[in-house]
C-alpha cells in the first residue's frame, strides 16, 4: 500500500500576516529593503515548491515500509496543495511564518474483489511555522538574523472500502505534534537588484530532530515585487507508538513575493 505519503509540495497560496518568507521571497530570508527607522514593512509570498519524498513511515498498526516518491508521482495523485510565506520586520526585529497544506488520494482495485472491490487512501498533511528573529549583523548589503520558532505537524490519513465484505468500512489515523527550531537565515544584495538568500533550522520536541535547510538566487523587479529561484529540503523523524513518520522532502523552490 502507498500508505501515508506526505503531499506537501506544490504551491500556490498566498497568506496574510507575519509569515515565513520576507522580502527576499524565500522562505525565511529576512527583510533587506531600507526603510525610515520604527516603520514596520511587510511581505506575503506563495510560492512553488517541486519536491520529492523519501523515508520510512507507518499507521494503523501496520509494519513500517519505505517510500520514495518522486514529484511527478505525488502530482498525479494530488488533489490540492498551498503554500505561502510572509514577513513583518521592523529594524532588526522580525516575525515570520510559513504555512504548507496539502492532500492526496489515490484508490486501487483489490485482486479478486472479495474483501473489497476497491480501496480509497486519502492523506492530508499541514505543516505551519511561526517564530521571531534578531539581526545580529545588519547593513545595507543585508541581514544576518539568528530566529527561534515553534513547527506544527499534522498528518491525517483515511481508509475506506467500496464492494465485498468490506464495503463502507473507513478508518482513520492521525497525528499532531509541535517541535522547537533555531538557527539562521541571511540575504546578501550582489548588486540593487540581484540577492543570495540562505537559511538553517534545527530542533527537536515531540519528533527527535526536525529541520529546514535553503539557498536560493532573487531578483527585485521593482521595490514592490520580487522573486527567487532555489532548493529547500525538509526532514522530520516522529515516532508514536505504531504511528511512523520518519521522512525528507527536497527539491527547486520557485516564489513570488509583494512587499508593502
Amino acid at each position: 500500500m502507498r500508505a501515508c505519503i506526505f503531499a506537501g509540495v506544490l504551491g500556490g497560496l498566498a497568506m496574510a500576516s507575519p509569515a515565513f518568507a520576507a522580502d527576499v521571497v524565500a522562505p525565511m530570508a529576512p527583510e533587506a529593503v531600507p526603510v525610515a527607522a520604527g516603520q514596520w514593512t511587510f511581505t506575503i509570498a506563495p510560492y512553488f515548491w517541486a519536491a520529492r519524498i523519501s523515508g520510512d513511515v507507518a499507521q494503523f498498526g501496520a509494519p513500517e515500509v519505505h517510500i520514495d516518491e518522486s514529484f511527478g508521482d505525488i502530482l498525479n495523485n494530488l488533489d490540492f496543495a498551498g503554500m505561502a510565506v510572509g514577513e513583518a520586520r521592523n529594524d532588526r526585529f522580525s516575525l515570520f511564518g510559513d504555512v504548507i497544506y496539502a492532500k492526496i488520494s489515490s484508490d486501487a482495485a483489490t485482486p479478486r474483489g472479495i474483501v473489497a472491490e476497491t480501496v480509497n487512501l486519502t492523506t492530508s498533511t499541514f505543516v505551519g511555522t511561526a517564530g521571531a528573529g534578531y539581526s545580529l549583523l545588519k547593513s545595507d548589503k543585508g541581514n544576518l538574523d539568528i530566529v527561534a520558532a515553534a513547527r506544527v505537524w499534522s498528518v491525517d490519513t483515511d481508509i475506506s472500502f467500496d464492494g465485498g465484505i468490506l464495503n463502507g468500512l473507513s478508518i482513520s489515523d492521525s497525528q499532531t505534534w509541535v517541535d522547537a527550531l533555531g538557527g539562521f537565515r541571511a540575504v546578501y544584495n550582489i548588486t540593487p537588484k540581484l540577492y543570495l538568500t540562505g537559511w538553517g533550522l534545527v530542533g527537536a520536541g515531540a519528533a527527535d530532530v526536525d529541520w529546514d535547510v535553503a539557498a536560493g538566487l532573487g531578483y527585485h523587479f521593482n521595490d514592490r515585487w520580487s522573486a527567487v529561484l532555489g532548493y529547500r529540503a525538509i526532514g522530520v523523524d516522529y515516532q508514536n507508538d505504531d504511528f511512523v513518520y520518519n521522512i525528507v522532502e527536497q527539491g527547486p523552490i520557485l516564489g513570488v513575493a509583494i512587499h508593502f
